[in-house]
């Protein structure tokens, strides 16, 4: 059996490892499902079509797997799912998807969601965000790995951040922002590379060189988007060690659907 306070309400169709810590006053629904490992803490709310993966600490008073907030919404049986190793803290909202879109809300792993995130409907963030406090992703927003988003920032619907990318403090997201990027402001302005966060992750010194250059064709040379795009391709050309960054840099600018941030 989980440990479960003896104030806690487990509906007995939810489906618990004998690892899980369930806290004080927290309501677990019938359709949900926690794996090995995660703490959950006191007056948390958990319900929906909802799974949760290994070792997540939930902290108290969140709201997790609640129906989304889109009018269009009827009930559908639309999930929530988190990963492994999630930290969510105080007061975070995460929403089940909608039967519009991808009919689910999928989180990664290794995120760090701090109090009073916002993740609505239909949202995909990758594994090893950090989402600071009062992040507010409206529906359809995806987030790539080890995106940074600061606190304060709105991030509008169906918007795109890539991969390593950070957007700072107090921040209005309104088109997709490329990998690699640092960002912030209202309206919002390409400030240069996330060097910071790459030097973290050890990104060598000619990978960072290779990556500033795309800010430079994509940014500073007056290009079209189209033309910035081919530049970019071309770089494993010179640069061999820029092939994967370029790639996945391509990809993004490929499927940018609100325009890229400039």
């Amino acid at each position: 059996m989980a440990n479960i306070h003896p104030t806690a309400i487990v509906d007995p169709q939810a489906e618990l490892d004998a690892s899980v810590v369930i806290g004080p006053y927290t309501i677990v629904g019938p359709h949900v499902r926690i794996a090995a490992g995660t703490t959950v803490g006191a007056h948390v709310v958990i319900e929906g079509h909802t799974t949760i993966g290994r070792d997540n600490r939930i902290f108290q008073f969140g709201s997790i797997g609640a129906a989304n907030q889109d009018k269009k919404y009827r009930g559908e049986p639309t999930e929530l799912v988190i990963g492994e190793r999630n930290t969510i803290r105080e007061f975070v909202t995460l929403h089940v998807g909608t039967v519009q879109d991808k009919a689910v809300t999928r989180i990664g792993d290794d995120n760090w969601i701090m109090a009073y995130t916002h993740i609505a409907h239909d949202c995909v963030v990758g594994s090893h965000a950090t989402l600071a406090n009062n992040a507010t992703l409206a529906g359809h927003v995806e987030l790539g790995d080890w995106v940074t988003i600061g606190g304060l920032t709105g991030i509008h619907q169906f918007v795109k951040v890539g991969a390593h990318a950070m957007v700072g403090f107090a921040s209005a997201v309104s088109q997709d922002v490329p990998p690699f990027m640092l960002v912030d402001g209202n309206p919002l302005a390409v400030r240069g590379v996330n060097t910071v966060g790459l030097r973290r992750r050890d990104f060598s010194a000619e990978r960072i060189a290779a990556i500033r250059q795309m800010h430079k064709l994509l940014y500073r040379e007056g290009r079209t988007l189209e033309a910035a795009r081919e530049a970019i391709a071309a770089l494993p050309q010179s640069t061999p060690e820029a092939a994967p960054d370029a790639a996945l840099m391509g990809a993004f600018l490929a499927g940018a659907t609100r325009g890229i941030a400039r």
